[in-house]
């Protein structure tokens, strides 16, 4: 039953996402059938003198009349909607009673047309009932004409319902998708914005971590009274490491871009850097810019750790491609606590914030003591790649 009440989509009856060319031509053709029937109409001879001027209102009230209809229609006002077919019905039977009956038969089927193709089912039927019935009451064709127009119409009707119900069903898709692809830029964008935002924190908590350690050295240095030759080494070291920052924070805006060496390259150079052993094992293979960076940092931040709480302990690194996976592990063999002065040194959130950027690309960081009596403190990461 709901199906005979429910008026047809806002899209269907709108008309929105039909080709002008389309409208243009709908247009035309109402236009020229209008033309024939008003033409018909006075070369039938049947109006003179005020005649004239009851074709003339007669045919503004029908415009008129099609013109609202399709307006509250539309806005699915459906008793207004009644109403202007009622006018059509009427200049129907007026037309008819004129003895135009070309005209008349025109308007009636016109108005199941319409009804069938904009209103309820249920309603159109009821229309397409009192049309139908009126035009086999007056027609003067054969019985097997007015047969075939009485069933023919409503068809045609309903044939334009299920065209501008596919066109429309159509667009709200196409609408849909366009929603969606925006939806989908905006939060790529984002996500691409907080991406970003998290590679600079995460180099700039690095940096100012490794530069808060030589500066806390220095420091030290200056209140034993030690030689300043060595303070001076710890302050370039420091200027050294800001150095290093900006570019390490231009290096992170192209390794998002893909532009970067192989990570297998950037822990070499690391691990001569502070005396490291790197072991690596696997087949190499090209990793995503998010899996690389996540290895970069954390190699960096373990190595920070080193030099801030065992400073001077050997360090071990062995970096494995895995089949969909890479591991990262770093272990120093110092002990925590024996040259701890430069333990508060920096934030101390560089094994949350590591712990943070595995769980964000679906991988895990183990960090802790070497454990069976040993001394030393092992990082171990494994991310998808």
């Amino acid at each position: 039953m709901e199906n005979w009440t429910a008026w047809p989509a806002r899209e269907a009856l709108s008309g929105v996402g039909v080709p002008r060319r389309r409208q243009v031509m709908t247009w035309g053709v109402r236009g020229v059938l209008a033309a024939l029937v008003l033409w018909g109409a006075l070369r039938n001879g049947s109006f003179h003198g005020w005649g004239y001027a009851a074709l003339a209102a007669g045919f503004l009230a029908c415009a008129a009349a099609v013109r609202g209809y399709f307006l509250t229609t539309l806005a699915r006002r459906l008793w207004p909607s009644l109403a202007l077919l009622g006018v059509l019905l009427g200049v129907g039977a007026a037309a008819q009673l004129a003895g135009e009956h070309t005209s008349a038969a025109v308007l009636w089927g016109g108005t199941v047309v319409i009804a069938v193709e904009r209103l309820p089912l249920l309603h159109a039927l009821g229309v397409s009932v009192v049309s139908m019935g009126a035009y086999a009451l007056a027609s003067t064709e054969r019985p097997l004409v007015i047969v075939g127009t009485v069933v023919a119409l409503p068809f045609v009707g309903y044939a334009l319902r299920l065209d501008e119900e596919a066109r429309g069903a159509g667009f709200r898709l196409l609408a849909q998708e366009r929603a969606a692809r925006r939806a989908e830029a905006e939060s790529a964008a984002l996500a691409e914005r907080a991406r970003i935002a998290r590679e600079i924190h995460d180099v700039l908590a690095h940096s100012l971590s490794a530069q808060m350690v030589h500066l806390e050295a220095a420091r030290l240095l200056i209140e034993r009274g030690e030689d300043p030759q060595r303070v001076l080494e710890r302050v370039v070291a420091a200027r050294g490491m800001a150095r290093e920052g900006l570019a390490e924070t231009r290096q992170a805006l192209s390794a998002l871009r893909g532009e970067l060496t192989p990570v297998e390259e950037f822990l070499r150079e690391s691990a001569a850097g502070e005396g490291a052993r790197l072991e690596v094992a696997g087949e190499p293979r090209a990793l995503p810019a998010e899996a690389g960076l996540a290895v970069r940092r954390v190699a960096q931040e373990a190595l920070t750790n080193v030099r801030k709480h065992a400073p001077g302990a050997p360090v071990e690194m062995r970096f494995t491609y895995l089949e969909g996976w890479v591991e990262l592990w770093v272990r120093d063999r110092g002990a925590r606590g024996a040259s701890g002065e430069l333990g508060a040194a920096g934030a101390g959130y560089g094994l949350l914030g590591m712990r943070e950027r595995a769980e964000l690309l679906g991988g895990t960081l183990d960090a802790g003591p070497a454990g069976s009596g040993e001394e030393g403190f092992v990082v171990r990461l494994r991310v998808p790649a």
